[in-house]
């Protein structure tokens, strides 16, 4: 089997030069009782698994912008910038999982994209499902447990909803990676219903401590995002997975969404290998040292 573009690309953000196999697997950590990836860290702990030391992110989450923006540029209607956008999302989905990426999370509808034309909704309401539809056999063949976070808003057809809770249960035994797709998602409506959560808990305000909170949370075994890979350029968080990406690092390349492909993604995870997080410390060389 020849080596292709993937492989070259996967091995150069590895900083490797030796020849590898197609496919570089995925680092699990598991639980002791179900197989399943260990869920949320904090403090230390995580600190320890996603130093800079980590080569791959666990976790990366992507903003999938500029859609539209292609489309304009090219005379063409909203609507084939998202009809564009599949392609990429399949292609960054192989490369993630070939990369060695454990988690993925791709951010496909705010709560705040309600506001957009009807006539742009529905159609994004349509292509959504045939999305789903057409690539269920390829997820499930590639090992692939979906999710979707958020999903709740009656606004969504009852059959997109009920395609979101077929994938999901198809795919909920898979182990390969991680594919959460944030559709009418917004950060800050899962914090308020975390809250109200913990309120109707009874948990006292003095025993509310940050990994109880997460627990609160939507899909609470999310490990906190380490990578947020934006495209288009534009520089902003966008009310996504605001809790997940309190330590992430960003990146911003310039590409539209529909122009972005599996070698942009993997460059993204070099720069990311690159960063020195030390999630407010200061290197350990310093040794507090000011100067």
């Amino acid at each position: 089997m020849g080596v292709t573009e993937h492989d070259r690309a996967d091995r150069a953000v590895r900083g490797e030069s030796e020849p590898g196999v197609t496919d570089h697997g995925v680092n699990r950590a598991r639980t002791a009782t179900g197989g399943r990836p260990v869920g949320r860290q904090y403090g230390d702990e995580q600190r320890r698994a996603d130093g800079s030391a980590h080569s791959v992110p666990r976790h990366v989450a992507c903003v999938m912008d500029g859609n539209g923006r292609w489309a304009q540029r090219r005379s063409l209607p909203r609507t084939a910038g998202h009809r564009a956008a599949e392609i990429t999302v399949i292609d960054i989905i192989e490369a993630a999982r070939a990369a060695g990426v454990e988690w993925l999370s791709l951010y496909a509808f705010s709560t705040e994209n309600w506001n957009r034309p009807g006539t742009e909704v529905d159609y994004l309401m349509r292509l959504v499902r045939q999305v789903v539809r057409k690539h269920a056999p390829l997820l499930l063949a590639r090992g692939i447990r979906c999710r979707f976070l958020g999903a709740a808003d009656p606004r969504i057809p009852r059959e997109l909803a009920q395609d979101f809770d077929d994938l999901a249960t198809l795919t909920a035994d898979n182990q390969r990676m991680t594919l959460t797709v944030a559709f009418d998602h917004g950060g800050r409506r899962d914090i308020v219903e975390a809250t109200r959560s913990l309120i109707r808990s009874g948990t006292l305000a003095d025993d509310v401590t940050e990994r109880l909170f997460a627990d609160h949370l939507p899909f609470p075994d999310t490990p906190d995002v380490d990578l947020v890979i934006r495209t288009s350029g534009e520089q902003r968080i966008s009310n996504f997975m605001l809790w997940q990406v309190a330590y992430a690092e960003w990146v911003f390349p310039e590409a539209h969404w529909p122009d972005f492909r599996a070698p942009d993604f993997l460059a993204c995870l070099h720069t990311y290998r690159r960063r020195d997080r030390r999630f407010g410390g200061v290197p350990p060389q310093t040794n507090g040292d000011p100067s």
